[in-house]
């Protein structure tokens, strides 16, 4: 018994192989103590056992199949001489004690066989799982599985199996495995350091019994090195995202680079069991950089807080922020290293089902956008791993690489694809189409491995006839029709979804696991493609026989004559006679003949034929009174299948992309009668009727009563566009739900019990939301279905989106993402209705993207529309509960700061004086309403009306601004003696506010610091506002001074408190200053109002004819003025058309595309007379966006010809040309270096104080025409300039997309085109109107009446 407890494996130590210790406990709970007790797990008592995660799950099974199986022995091949290695001059003395020998048992009948143990410190092969015999055999490899493109054309494949899976067993001395993987090898490059010299070398002797030429070599060309060990597949739920490798430390580094050079670069580094990863951003989802953790060598300190991580062949320098923090990433390295050494001596544990270095699906070189040289590619199990050469992917030092279970790639021309995800799109280019096929069909593969488990096709391929295409004969089909009881491959799958859901039900055996319950395999082990052929291909003709090599409209023909037409099938006996076919098919779902219920049915039985039984009135009733489940499942399948008809009209063609999942609920239910209007009043209780209802096969049917056989209606899933639910007692039943349909009728059903309303609403959702959207039924929800909508670039026609709306939240999935979007309906910019009454449309303006939702069914359209304004408004008095701005400001505050900022900074007692109290509570009501569509216009309303509104909104919040918990310590702080003491506390403080409250006091305390700035003109200094806002911040009724002394602190030190840069300030200052200035001048002259300048932009060019005239307001930005001249103008935007404001300097030769969300006004201020705004098309925006879509990282480095302006700076280089210089742009500062090898940087300016025309003045002789001129102000506002040329007009994009890349966070461009409405002002120069070179035939009539009827009024204020 002691000798076999030795051999047998724990369940500690094989869950420790397999990297699931943590269920060590729970499987000896259940009594699962050996490893060889686990043979008769399945997924079901997994799951009962407690193990919820599918992936730890698949891997446990995969281990016990991987454990049972053997691959047919090859014949050995002749051996052949194996050179020896290159730095081994003669073999390492043999140590005195023998090899360890290989683990020997007893037989014993108490203890059943055990799994084999994993070699601790030897290759010897592990013991089978046949009772091990006593005399240990001679040490040779245990057979290892190969992947099947990577066998050898001269190796037979080996035949699928056709009986139970049998033992592991020893394979015989002169049987070796057809291919062995280096994997399981000591690496032949592999450099030995530290104390691991001594474990290695033995390991090496245990290798001294296997002959060199034992094995087949040349299937080992592109192995990885054996000590890498390749990630594991991420575990996860199939069909959704897998989760990350547990990260063992993260944090931010010094790096240095490649160059050696002294200046260290920031980055977030991430070290898990495989990976050590460092990225330019901690929100960065491709690193920069990968290093196998295999690979490394070992880790030492150097120098201060700086420590090396070294490889065979690299070093990589990293400088951590204290001793301490070095001290732990060097032990957490360590730590790593110890356990991948560890995991690599337990390497033949991968006959229990640990991975080990995967061979690549595909690997080669291909041309990836936005890298000059090609990168090698490898597609490894469900990763796609990116290195820079074929050297470094041996070395296992990779760039990033991609999960496939986000990924999609799609052809783009004869040989470029894209892999997209939602981070970022890779362009890859082949050398030939027939390449990129075998790309796109590796990354293909690829996604299916990280959605599917193969559990269920296992079990399915156990029948024979199941493992080829019913179809067309193809080996491995995983895919299936339910209903036709059929196996087919994925070619034919997409052709079956062709002929429709009432022909053919489609559904893959690796990715619908819910569908496949233990019934549905059950009936393909009995009928399958065995039964199925034998009835539906019973007479094909040789010659239209399909292949698997038949083409789509070849398989598209021959599917519809199998399945539409039954042109092959065998014909019954009764075929003709439909009442003899009934009742023959009453008396065949009351046994097991399935074969004969197929038959019938497939020749026009009725599938709910009356069975002259009541009890049992239909032949699914009567196989359920007989016990048939098996029939049953086939008689539900098929349900709605159409009867095959060769005289049939063909219907219209349409491709079903998805299958519905059947679900089946029943129950009683009150209903009242069908309305084909919105329900506005309360429905009595005495309205409702109850009824039987039965949602099944896509159908919700409702009967009189349980008994009844007939149903008084029906309601199919598929015309089901809306599903709402109303909040408790809004009708006579306390929970009701309404289900609205593509006719145009809502119908309204009501319970009693939240529970089984909550149960009801949740089946029907998921009957008829398609599996695309079934992330949107994972919560709670007010509404939802699908609607037409418009979005992104693609304007001119109309897709179906799902919607899902939850409070004050918009949940949208679209045909083109890969995962729901979300729209905060409190923080839109724009909630708008447009169009007629017959053609309406919702326009949802959110920051740089705009959604237009299409009423094309009226009814559901009016739903939605009343419950997204609802969501969309006001909810309550709390600051959270308003409409918030994109920086979480409520639209209240804004809209009245904004218009005392514009109109009210030179006002007399601002703030102090008050406005009338009637005009003031009209105003506040209607900001909380609905803040968005107020636009506060002076005239209309005075500054002091609205300077009331904002006191009296912030002095009537429930909890306050400051919030009542933490009301009196904030005033407790302002008795501090000490200031920095003071204003840390203020810092600590404002912290703990909510996010909401924390923005509306920073915009707040900045208003009144820009208010008091101007104390000379206005009267308000700091002391004076304190005492008007300390009482109504703080709700205190002017009792405690304390209030007005925290206000006057805020203000006072506004710059440390709320950590405003110097940047931020100036920009602020600037804009301010151009308001008043423009303010004074427009009183003086009076020909402008509210802090708006008039000003000329131009369309496309410089000319008399495409000048415009444009008031700009202090808030307008770029796209801003850019729509609203192309509105002006009638000019439409299409596709790719990017339309720009550009800043053009005629002087310098040079233009400027303003970002489009900079602020206009402050350009404007500082415009010189020989420069002017042009509107026009940005031809380098795509190649640019396309770039920054496909390239790693956000710097950018290179040499560049450099000059500098010497009439500036009163230096320069000695000749005053053009030299090369090479350059660094990170996302912080650009930095010049003499040359590449340069340690130390000549110049150095900030990324954020620079401006980049382009184009460069020809009198300075650029080398080239892409160059562009760099302007730097200082802090002293003077002005410096640099020019910049590049070799090609690629490289110039480059540059530039990376300096607008870092200098806006990313967002070169708005994802949608905005559309931001603004109440369009008048259009007069004084009283006089401006003409509108072209517009409307209405505006350009009122210019001209105007401007006809006081033809002088032109010369009046001149």
């Amino acid at each position: 018994m002691a000798e076999a407890g030795d051999a047998a494996l724990s369940v500690a130590e094989w869950l420790r192989a397999l990297h699931l210790e943590q269920y060590t406990g729970l499987f000896e709970q259940h009594g699962l103590v050996w490893a060889t007790e686990c043979q008769g797990l399945s997924d079901t008592r997994l799951m009962d056992m407690g193990m919820l995660l599918p992936g730890h799950r698949r891997r446990i099974l995969a281990g016990l199949l991987r454990a049972h199986t053997s691959p047919a022995p090859a014949p050995r091949p002749t051996p052949r001489p194996v050179p020896m290695k290159r730095h081994i001059f003669r073999s390492p003395p043999v140590p005195a004690t023998p090899p360890e020998p290989l683990p020997t048992t007893t037989e014993d009948e108490g203890l059943p066989a055990a799994p084999p143990i994993p070699p601790r410190r030897s290759c010897l092969p592990p013991t089978c799982f046949t009772t091990p015999s006593t005399a240990a055999p001679d040490p040779v490899l245990p057979p290892l599985p190969a992947k099947r493109h990577l066998a050898e054309l001269s190796v037979p494949p080996v035949p699928p199996r056709t009986g139970p899976p049998r033992l592991l067993e020893e394979p015989p001395p002169s049987r070796v495995p057809r291919a062995v993987r280096v994997a399981s090898l000591l690496s032949e490059g592999e450099e030995l350091s530290g104390d691991d010299q001594g474990d290695e070398e033995e390991d090496d002797h245990a290798y001294e019994g296997v002959p060199n030429g034992g094995w087949h070599t040349s299937s080992l060309s592109l192995s990885l090195p054996s000590t890498i060990a390749a990630p594991h597949p991420m575990d996860g739920p199939p069909g959704g995202s897998t989760p990350v490798t547990p990260v063992i430390k993260a944090g931010w580094l010094d790096k240095n680079p490649p160059q050696g050079s002294y200046i260290y670069q920031k980055r977030w580094v991430r070290l898990d069991t495989d990976h050590l990863r460092y990225f330019d951003s901690n929100k960065d989802a491709y690193s920069k950089r990968f290093i196998s953790v295999a690979c490394i060598s070992h880790v030492a300190a150097i120098g201060d807080q700086k420590f090396e991580v070294i490889t065979n062949n690299r070093t990589f320098a990293f400088r951590a922020e204290s001793d301490v923090e070095r001290k732990e990433w060097m032990q957490a390295l360590q730590q790593a290293m110890a356990e991948q050494r560890a995991r690599a001596r337990l390497s033949s544990a991968y006959l229990l089902g640990v991975p080990g270095s995967e061979q690549p699906d595909r690997a080669g070189s291909l041309e990836l956008r936005g890298f000059k040289n090609k990168l090698y590619v490898a597609v490894v199990g469900d990763k796609v791993q990116l290195y820079k050469n074929l050297e470094e992917y041996h070395l296992g030092i990779g760039i990033t690489f991609i999960d496939m279970s986000v990924g999609n790639v799609k052809e783009v021309d004869r040989r470029s694809f894209d892999l997209t995800t939602p981070y970022r799109i890779f362009s890859f280019s082949a050398d030939s189409e027939l390449e990129k096929e075998q790309w796109l069909e590796a990354m293909q593969g690829a996604i299916a491995e990280a959605l599917s488990t193969s559990e269920v096709a296992e079990r399915i391929w156990a029948a024979a006839p199941n493992r080829f295409c019913a179809d067309c004969g193809a080996p491995q089909p995983d895919w299936a029709s339910i209903n036709l009881c059929v196996v087919i491959c994925k070619r034919c799958a997409g052709e079956h979804r062709g002929l429709g859901a009432g022909v053919s039900k489609v559904r893959s055996l690796k990715m619908d696991r819910k569908v496949w319950t233990e019934t549905l395999i059950e009936l393909f082990l009995q009928l399958g493609n065995g039964a199925g052929n034998r009835f539906w291909a019973a007479n094909v003709p040789p010659s239209e026989a399909l292949q698997p090599s038949s083409s789509p409209s070849t398989r598209r023909c021959h599917l519809e004559a199998k399945y539409r037409e039954g042109k092959y099938r065998r014909y019954h006996p009764l075929f003709g006679n439909q009442e003899e076919l009934d009742k023959a098919l009453c008396a065949a779902v009351t046994t097991t003949d399935l074969a004969e219920t197929q038959a019938l049915l497939g020749c026009g039985a009725g599938i709910n034929c009356f069975s002259g039984d009541p009890e049992a009135p239909t032949p699914l009733a009567l196989a359920e009174q007989a016990g048939q489940t098996l029939q049953m499942e086939f008689l539900r399948n098929n349900r709605t299948t159409e009867v095959p008809r060769l005289d049939s009209m063909k219907p219209l063609e349409k491709h079903y992309s998805v299958v519905l999942p059947t679900v089946s609920h029943s129950g009683f239910l009150y209903k009242t009668a069908s309305a084909g209007k919105l329900l506005q009043d309360r429905r009595a209780r005495e309205e409702f009727s109850r009824r039987w209802c039965v949602l099944g096969d896509g159908v919700l049917s409702y009967f009189e009563n349980e008994r009844a056989v007939t149903p008084n209606g029906e309601i199919r899933a598929s015309e089901i566009v809306c599903l709402a639910v109303p909040p408790p007692d809004t009708h006579g039943f306390e929970h009701t739900f309404e289900v609205y349909t593509e006719g145009e009728r809502l119908y309204l059903f009501g319970l009693e019990s939240a529970e089984q309303a909550h149960e009801w609403v949740k089946c029907i959702a998921k009957a008829f939301v398609p599996p695309l959207a079934e992330d949107l039924l994972a919560r709670d929800f007010e509404r939802l279905g699908r609607l037409p909508y418009k979005a992104g670039l693609s304007l001119q026609r109309a897709q179906e989106g799902w919607f899902s709306l939850s409070g004050s939240e918009l949940r949208a999935v679209f045909p083109e993402g890969p995962c729901e979007e979300p729209l905060q309906l409190r923080k839109l910019q724009e909630l708008s209705i447009q169009g007629d009454s017959e053609n309406q449309v919702l326009v949802l303006v959110e920051r740089r993207r705009t959604l237009y939702i299409q009423g094309e069914r009226r009814l559901d359209f009016m739903g939605w529309l009343g419950a997204i304004q609802k969501a969309a408004a006001s909810m309550g008095d709390t600051l959270s509960e308003q409409q918030l701005g994109d920086s979480d400001i409520p639209v209240i505050v804004y809209r009245c700061v904004d218009y005392i900022t514009q109109c009210g900074l030179t006002s007399e007692g601002i703030y102090r004086k008050c406005g009338q109290t009637s005009k003031t509570q009209r105003l506040l009501e209607s900001l909380r309403q609905d803040a968005r569509s107020v636009h506060l216009k002076e005239g209309e309303q005075h500054v002091d009306d609205v300077s009331s509104a904002l006191k009296r909104f912030l002095r009537d919040l429930p909890d306050g601004l400051f919030t009542r918990a933490q009301r009196l310590t904030w005033l407790e702080a302002s008795e501090i003696e000490d200031e920095e003491e003071k204003v840390s506390r203020y810092r600590e403080l404002l912290v703990r506010l909510p996010p909401v409250n924390r923005a509306t006091v920073k915009a707040l305390i900045s208003h009144l610091y820009c208010v008091q700035c101007f104390s000379d003109t206005n009267q308000m200094n700091v002391h004076n506002l304190a005492i008007v806002f300390g009482p109504t911040l703080f709700q205190t009724d002017g009792q405690d001074y304390k209030a007005g002394r925290v206000v006057e602190d805020l203000i006072n030190h506004y710059v440390v408190v709320f950590s405003v840069d110097e940047e931020e300030l100036r920009k602020q200052r600037e804009e301010i200053t151009a308001i008043v200035k423009m303010r004074v001048a427009g009183t003086a002259s009076g020909t402008q109002h509210a802090g708006d300048f008039i000003c000329t932009v131009y369309l496309e060019e410089k000319k008399a004819e495409t000048e415009q005239h444009i008031k700009v307001p202090a808030s307008m930005t770029a796209e801003e003025l850019t729509l609203e001249i192309l509105d002006r103008r009638n000019v439409g935007i299409r596709e790719k058309d990017y339309w720009t404001c550009f800043e053009v300097n005629e002087r310098e030769e040079a233009e400027r595309p303003l970002h489009f969300a900079e602020k206009v006004l402050p350009i404007l201020h500082g415009l010189g007379t020989d420069s002017h705004l042009v509107v026009k098309k940005h031809q380098a925006m795509e190649a640019m966006l396309l770039y920054l879509a496909s390239r790693v990282g956000d710097t950018k480095h290179g040499m560049m010809k450099f000059r500098e302006d010497r009439s500036l700076l009163g230096l320069g280089l000695p000749s005053g040309g053009f030299h090369d210089r090479y350059f660094i742009l990170n996302s912080s500062c650009l930095r010049l270096y003499k040359e590449v090898r340069s340690h130390r940087p000549e110049k150095e300016w900030p990324i954020k104080s620079l401006k980049v025309y382009l184009g460069v003045k020809k009198k300075l002789r650029p080398p080239t025409c892409w160059g562009f001129t760099v302007v730097h102000e200082t802090e002293k506002h003077e002005k410096q300039q640099w020019y910049l040329c590049c070799d090609t007009q690629m490289e110039l994009r480059e540059w530039f997309a990376t300096f607008l890349f870092v200098q806006h966070d990313g967002l070169v461009w708005p994802s949608e085109p905005s559309r931001v409405s603004r109440a369009v002002p008048e259009v007069r120069l004084g009283s006089v109107s401006l003409i509108p070179l072209r517009g409307s035939e209405n505006e350009m009539r009122r210019s001209v009446a105007a401007f006809t009827a006081d033809p002088l009024s032109l010369l009046r204020n001149v």
